[in-house]
């Protein structure tokens, strides 16, 4: 019997390997995160990506995501904007080289698109 020829991948049970933000990235407690990569398409990766509770600032990368768990709040430093609140079902389009603020109060995982490379962490 071969295996099936989609991808199928139960991104909620995915066990995903953390590191720690370095130190000029983090704000207040000990946040960690992981990015596993499930596919690609057309030059687009795709992947889980996951952030334990904590804050941190970050330039983002060019990305979509859409919110499998979790709850945070992303503020806009630069381009300045209203913050956005991330919860299961949120889907949000970032641009390369916005400076960013991440609270995250209760883990969030997310899948994320991105041109060829892991999200910025």
């Amino acid at each position: 019997m071969s295996a099936h020829p989609a991808l199928v991948a139960d991104v909620l049970a995915l066990t995903i390997e953390h590191e720690a933000f370095g130190a000029d990235q983090v704000v207040d407690g000990e946040p960690t995160s992981g990015w596993v990569p499930l596919t690609g398409l057309d030059g687009i990766e795709i992947g889980v990506w996951e952030m334990t509770p904590g804050v941190i600032t970050d330039v983002e990368a060019d990305e979509v995501f859409y919110v499998v768990a979790g709850q945070a709040r992303v503020e806009f430093v630069d381009p300045p904007a209203a913050p956005i609140d991330l919860r299961a079902g949120t889907l949000v389009r970032l641009h390369e080289g916005w400076r960013t603020r991440w609270t995250v109060t209760q883990t969030i995982r997310k899948i994320a698109a991105t041109p060829g490379e892991e999200p910025t962490r």
